[in-house]
């Protein structure tokens, strides 16, 4: 009598490590909610204690702040002080600038919460691209922070004070801040451009040559929105704005051309594997 072997069910000769990294137990919806609820816990508790931290120091981050405007006027023979008109007017600043200033310290803690959060959902390749990606995002912000607040800003300053120097300046410490945190902040993100396009290039949306053949319109979109943001009309704040932007596509011509570079390097490993 012929005995029949059932065969085994195939398996995987080549099991991806990112399936078996899969494999545990998943989390039931309670459960990442309890989960959510700590990360955001500890990262309300983590902006409070950067709150409570800046406004100790916050009448030196004010100094600091106000640096660009106090020199202009100092330049000038002005006086250095700025003005209010309500009494409550400084406090209430203060505590702007806390906020501000303890979302930037806390930012570091709640990034690395965010992190914790999102990794078990990840595949191994997409973690490695997670600290790249928040190390250089962190690196464009805060150059264009201090662009704007070394170069292109004091230059406006002394633009618009020396502009109205017939008359007698009472800036506001609000508006002052308004300016400064708009300038500060606005340069700090469009200096993300990069980052976006390098995105862009690894979903294969844009790619070096097609940002070559774009370059006559960005110089031209650049140069619209540094008009944009520029707090002054004058050619030479104007520059100061839009040659770092030309810059900032060029180089992001560079890092799309690493990604193009990259991709086709693998390809090949990968046909003569």
């Amino acid at each position: 009598m012929a005995t029949t072997i059932q065969n085994p069910p195939p398996q995987n000769p080549n099991p991806d490590p990112e399936e078996e990294q899969l494999g545990g137990r998943q989390m039931s919806f309670l459960e990442h909610l309890e989960e959510l609820r700590q990360r955001l816990l500890r990262s309300v508790i983590a902006l409070f204690v950067g709150f409570g931290v800046c406004f100790y120091f916050s009448d030196q981050i004010y100094g600091f702040l106000a640096k660009p405007m106090t020199d202009t006027l100092h330049a000038l023979g002005l006086p250095e002080k700025l003005a209010y008109f309500n009494p409550t007017d400084p406090f209430n600043l203060y505590i702007k600038l806390s906020i501000v200033a303890g979302l930037f310290l806390a930012s570091p803690y709640v990034l690395w919460q965010v992190w914790l959060f999102v990794s078990p959902g990840l595949y191994r390749h997409e973690k490695r691209y997670v600290w790249p990606f928040v190390f250089l995002t962190s690196v464009l912000f805060f150059t264009g922070g201090a662009f704007a607040y070394k170069m292109a800003f004091p230059a406006a300053l002394k633009f618009l004070v020396e502009f109205g120097k017939r008359f007698n300046p009472m800036i506001s410490i609000n508006e002052y801040w308004n300016l400064a945190l708009t300038i500060i902040v606005g340069v700090g993100v469009i200096f993300e451009l990069p980052v976006v396009i390098l995105l862009l290039s690894l979903f294969g949306i844009v790619t070096p040559k097609f940002l070559i053949k774009q370059i006559r319109y960005a110089v031209l979109l650049s140069a619209i929105v540094a008009a944009a943001i520029a707090p002054t009309p004058d050619w030479t704040t104007l520059f100061m704005f839009w040659i770092p932007l030309v810059g900032l596509y060029i180089f992001s011509i560079g890092l799309s051309w690493l990604v193009q570079l990259r991709k086709k390097w693998k390809r090949r490993r990968e046909q003569q594997a």
